[in-house]
């Protein structure tokens, strides 16, 4: 029994001594900037650290989308390399690490999906200066949900106490309004508006204004000058799933390809149609949907969209399990002759039918799943694109 109760004793003076060190470390950092949201989170992180960076500050950024890295101070990344699952724990060595580094502000993204975890991330690690939700959309249902409601709430764990919110988020913004009061917060709304559409074409990738006008709002909040924060954001180093463009000379034409494969929800491939105006071209427009066979709930959601929402002049299946797909098209009355299977092809015998496919000055634009033959096709094109350049 002795033995227990010491045991039981080193325990918890081991537990008080790690909280009081995360506590130490948490207060070298001046500024803390914790970026929750459906959508958006690495770019908005990516955004807001490189603003910073523009007034001087020493920035360490953390992310953790399509592959999670670190940003250190002098701009160079590591990647995050795990042993086992992702791990809300190593947000705490991340906090650890950004405190030895002397910076002046970390901007770390949420990555816990569970309610409760996105809770303790935030009151028990981050404890955020600066909090941020980006949007509400329709992911991760089955952990968040069932509800668009339930998705708010859960997000609205991440609220910080006694400190300053920003979100972007326009149906739920004034339950996020009452969620800040209620934690004595100060909530600011961005807006889209905020960003005139000149300035957004100073992005060497498709960033969305509303993104923008967040990681303004946060910068200046932060103490740095509007005109420079946006003046450095114009040099950030996309998220490896941001939306990208490129434009190859293949077989004799131009073909542009769009990297759209992260965004994953339809609201958001709705807004990209809108915002790179393809339904006014959709003849010209090549649709890859790249499935993963543990994620047919997604391909549920997407492919029902096909010649609707998302018009286009042909669709190709990709990936895994793409029979389901087909046969869903086929009850949807969507004109067989305009979809291809191509889930047979490795990466540069599918780009080589993707070609065939688009007419010249057309536009390939990838969705669905970033993972598998997604990745895959992104490296040829990347190797592509070096090729051009040398």
């Amino acid at each position: 029994m002795k033995l227990i109760i010491l045991l039981l004793l080193i325990l918890i003076c081991l537990g008080a001594w790690e909280t009081a060190r995360h506590r130490w470390f948490l207060r070298q950092i001046r500024v803390r900037v914790h970026v929750n949201g459906s959508r958006g989170k690495s770019s908005v992180s990516r955004l807001i650290a490189a603003g910073l960076r523009g007034g001087d500050l020493r920035v360490v950024a953390k992310t953790t989308g399509s592959a999670a890295a670190v940003i250190h101070t002098d701009g160079s990344e590591t990647p995050v390399v795990r042993r086992g699952g992702p791990n809300i724990r190593e947000q705490l060595r991340v906090i650890r690490d950004a405190a030895r580094e002397r910076c002046d502000a970390l901007v770390i993204e949420c990555m816990a999906v569970r309610p409760d975890l996105q809770k303790t991330c935030e009151h028990n690690i981050v404890h955020a200066t600066h909090g941020v939700i980006t949007n509400v959309r329709p992911d991760h249902m089955e952990v968040m949900g069932p509800t668009m409601a339930d998705v708010a709430a859960s997000l609205a764990g991440t609220v910080p106490r006694r400190a300053q919110f920003f979100h972007a988020e326009d149906v739920y913004a004034d339950y996020f309004a009452g969620r800040a009061a209620s934690a004595g917060s100060a909530c600011h709304h961005a807006t889209a508006a905020e960003v005139p559409a000149e300035v957004m074409d100073g992005f060497s990738y498709v960033e969305f204004p509303e993104n923008v006008a967040l990681a303004l709002d946060v910068c200046e909040a932060a103490g740095v000058a509007r005109d420079r924060a946006l003046t450095a954001m114009y040099g950030v180093r996309p998220d490896e799933g941001a939306m990208t463009l490129w434009h190859l000379e293949e077989a004799g034409k131009t073909v542009t390809f769009v990297n759209g494969f992260a965004a994953n929800d339809a609201d958001s491939y709705v807004r990209i149609w809108q915002r790179l105006k393809l339904a006014e071209r959709a003849d010209q427009v090549v649709l890859v949907f790249n499935n993963r066979g543990d994620r047919m709930w997604r391909a549920k959601d997407l492919v029902p969209m096909f010649d609707r929402q998302l018009p286009a002049g042909r669709y190709v299946l990709i990936g895994e399990q793409t029979r389901p797909l087909l046969d869903m098209l086929r009850r949807r009355r969507v004109p067989m002759d305009r979809v291809d299977d191509f889930s047979r092809f490795l990466a540069p015998e599918l780009w080589a039918k993707l070609v065939e496919l688009c007419p010249p000055g057309g536009l390939v634009m990838g969705i669905g799943n970033i993972k598998g033959i997604g990745n895959a096709l992104l490296d040829h094109l990347r190797d592509r694109l070096s090729q051009e350049v040398a």
